[in-house]
């Protein structure tokens, strides 16, 4: 198969990327941090791209399409987290959130879905935190915090939901999923399991064709 898949430089996107390369996939890779990461497999391709950039985005999906690859699975990984410690909305966090959580990964997915293929399925990487029923419930790690990330997750979601009804004529599947309390940089290594856990579920879940326009966690519906 053939996988797209955004933020490979750390954390989740890394651990997945590897996951793939391992499963004998071929993989393209997107990354922000300089200098490039350092993979050696020959299957895989890397590709710069600023989510928050419009020109970043855009040259970013040129250069992918110029590879002349249609994709198997889109994982819409990469993303961030500005207002970990406020517990009310900061504007200007909130603006920066949105610019990549959800403005620019809705941008790139627009710009690359001619070269998702039929039967396709795409993933979006999104979080428990972006659940109107658990924050009505109060049920997170830190209730309070973090509302722009939320804010930008439960978007996240809500694309999920519109863009799976546009491509149901094509027999795409697209989904949210949540990947755990991970140990990474933004969840903290007091976080519940590791970025190659969490790229283990992804990664079988990925590679199944579940009802499309639905939130899930280990293979299982999460509540919106």
């Amino acid at each position: 198969m053939t996988v797209l898949i955004t933020g490979v430089g750390k954390g989740i996107g890394r651990a997945l990327c590897e996951k793939f390369l391992s499963g004998g996939h071929s993989v393209v890779g997107t990354y922000y941090s300089t200098p490039k990461p350092d993979y050696s497999s020959p299957q895989l391709t890397l590709v710069p791209l600023d989510l928050s950039n419009d020109q970043s985005v855009a040259e970013a999906a040129k250069e992918i399409e110029k590879l002349g690859m249609k994709f198997d699975i889109l994982v819409n990984n990469a993303g961030a987290l500005f207002d970990e410690e406020e517990t009310r909305v900061v504007v200007d966090k909130l603006r920066k959130t949105l610019e990549v959580n959800l403005i620019g990964t809705i941008n790139f997915t627009e710009q690359v879905l001619p070269l998702i293929k039929d039967g396709g399925h795409i993933v979006n990487i999104s979080s428990s935190a972006g659940s109107l029923t658990n924050s009505m419930k109060g049920v997170s790690h830190f209730p309070d915090h973090y509302p722009a990330y939320k804010i930008s997750k439960a978007g996240l979601n809500m694309y999920t939901v519109t863009l799976a009804r546009a491509l149901r004529e094509q027999n795409v599947t697209v989904s949210s999923v949540h990947p755990g309390w991970v140990k990474t940089d933004m969840g903290g290594q007091e976080a519940d399991i590791t970025p190659e856990q969490a790229a283990e579920d992804i990664y079988k879940f990925a590679l199944t064709r579940p009802e499309s326009g639905r939130f899930w966690y280990k293979n299982e519906p999460m509540p919106w």
